[in-house]
């Protein structure tokens, strides 16, 4: 069925026009989660004309597989055309990598806007120090280990911060509160 599936994919070229599948591959991309409506699809239709969907959803499958793997997998931009399979032609996959190498990094952050995601905590270390001299407050200095789950930047990262005491006993109480918090709700789920 692949094979099949790709073969359609020439049909871009009756587009006549690198900003006829350039204007194709933003509009996949403004309607990932809704879908094209039949305005966008009769729009594309007519750029690369053709006569009905059946011609048209084989195309736009493709694309769209295209685009995810190249926005989701952390693939480089010099690995975007290894996503092709054999039978693309050679125009259309230069076509086809330029445009998605000018998109890739755009499509990216959208996705991670779209995630809002916070790190995870992975470890936490902390040790005491008297930073100034003449002070005679101590301050805690705290090393945090994050852990990101986002796909596409997923890794570590160090974040080191100061705290005085005040600050500390105030983190300490948020702790607390919050720790409360989550066995309040545990034992409310464990009561049903």
């Amino acid at each position: 069925m692949e094979q099949t599936l790709w073969g359609h994919l020439p049909l871009l070229v009756r587009s006549n026009s690198k900003d006829s599948v350039e204007y194709i591959l933003e509009a996949l991309w403004r309607t990932r989660k809704t879908g094209l409506d039949s305005a966008d699809r009769h729009v594309i239709r007519d750029m690369l004309q053709l006569e009905n969907d059946s011609d048209l959803d084989p195309i736009l499958v493709c694309l769209r597989m295209l685009i995810r793997r190249c926005v989701y997998e952390n693939i480089s931009k010099d690995e975007i055309p290894k996503l092709f399979p054999s039978e693309v032609l050679p125009e259309l996959q230069r076509l086809l990598t330029l445009l998605l190498q000018k998109f890739q990094l755009q499509w990216q952050e959208d996705v991670l806007k779209d995630q809002n995601t916070v790190p995870r905590l992975k470890a936490m270390t902390w040790n005491m120090a008297n930073l100034d001299k003449e002070s005679t407050d101590p301050a805690a200095v705290i090393n945090l280990k994050l852990q990101n789950d986002v796909q596409l930047y997923s890794g570590e990262q160090d974040v080191k911060f100061q705290l005085s005491k005040d600050s500390l006993e105030m983190m300490l109480k948020s702790m607390y509160y919050i720790r409360d918090q989550f066995s309040a709700m545990d034992e409310a789920s464990n009561g049903q």
